[in-house]
């Protein structure tokens, strides 16, 4: 095994993808079960993801979830990826975690993204603008703040004040160089990009500040790695996401994921065609030699300290095997690199 895939930690997101045929309430229970295989797996944490009105996605309560998910796991961290901080009042969102930090002390992390609803209807519903993405460092201070007391408003956040709840911003956009200046983690993708990936992991260590936080940087890549006995089965696994990227992008709305053998033997437009193979490049993708050798030049080109699998697809038994296999290529289970307990920095 690769010394640099050796030193480096795997974790997952997982959407709660719905998918054709299946209701939207078994995507959620589907998560918590894959969080109970990839901690026995020796994956170091799993996160939930934020969605409002979106077919294709039944997490839309992130804080709720994680909530289940811990509660049905033992060891694995478990946080979010992430909580859109521009959609919530940080005083709500420190109480959250401060809940969940309480009930599941030392395994709790807070992903934090900057996106607004993604349709004019979503954004409406919630009451927000489009432009209330552009208050993120704010947003983000200011929660920062209820955790260290420091609220110019005079009012405590509880039980979320004195605890430590590591953070992690989402680097869209600006999110790079808003991760750098609070000093605090970034996660970055997606893996299709990789020039435009490794300029923004330079930019945030060139201009990264130490905080009380996070002592030096930390980054984590994130992307798709789908693992198989053979290339075709692995790309099986990428054809469902790739189809309703490709529907979202034709029909404005983003589905539940078909069967792959379905959209195989769909009959699709140019347009569609494009998007649907342009959806299924860039990816890590292979036998295990093959995503091994990907990945350890990934690691090495961002210097990665950790790699968030991002992977969404119909089969459910195929994408834990895919799992599985990674676990197998990372030698997941034994010896990871160590954390400082006690330390703001305890859950890098």
């Amino acid at each position: 095994m690769s010394s640099v895939i050796a030193s480096t930690r795997f974790s997952v997101l997982d959407r709660s993808r719905t998918r054709e045929g299946h209701a939207a309430p078994e995507a959620l229970r589907d998560t918590v079960r894959l969080a109970q295989d990839l901690e026995e797996l020796g994956y170091h944490r799993v996160w939930v993801s934020e969605h409002h009105g979106v077919p294709g996605v039944a997490g839309s309560a992130p804080t709720v979830l994680a909530a289940a998910v811990a509660a049905a796991t033992q060891t694995i961290r478990v946080g979010t990826g992430g909580v859109m901080l521009p959609n919530h009042q940080p005083l709500v969102v420190a109480e959250q975690f401060g809940v969940l930090e309480s009930l599941f002390p030392g395994r709790i992390d807070m992903g934090l993204g900057r996106s607004v609803g993604f349709t004019d209807g979503v954004r409406k519903a919630l009451g927000r603008d489009k432009d209330v993405a552009d208050d993120f460092a704010a947003q983000l201070d200011e929660l920062l703040g209820w955790f260290r007391g420091t609220s110019p408003t005079g009012v405590h956040a509880r039980p979320a004040e004195g605890l430590t709840v590591p953070p992690f911003v989402l680097a869209m956009g600006e999110g790079a160089t808003i991760a750098a200046r609070a000093g605090l983690p970034m996660v970055i993708g997606d893996l299709r990009n990789r020039e435009k990936m490794r300029r923004g992991v330079d930019h945030y260590r060139e201009t990264f500040r130490p905080s009380g936080w996070a002592p030096e940087p930390y980054v984590v890549v994130s992307g798709t790695v789908a693992v198989a006995a053979t290339p075709e089965e692995a790309r099986q696994l990428l054809l469902p996401e790739a189809w309703s990227m490709a529907y979202s992008r034709t029909h404005g709305t983003f589905p539940p994921l078909p069967p792959a053998e379905r959209v195989e033997a769909l009959s699709m437009t140019d347009r569609e065609r494009g998007f649907h193979e342009s959806g299924l490049t860039g990816h890590i993708a292979g036998t295990e030699d093959q995503v091994a050798h990907e990945l350890e030049t990934v690691i090495k080109e961002t210097g990665a300290d950790e790699v968030l699998v991002t992977t969404s697809t119909y089969d459910r038994d195929a994408l834990l095997d895919s799992y599985r296999r990674l676990a197998r290529i990372a030698n997941l289970g034994t010896a990871r690199p160590p954390s400082t307990p006690g330390t703001p920095s305890q859950g890098q």
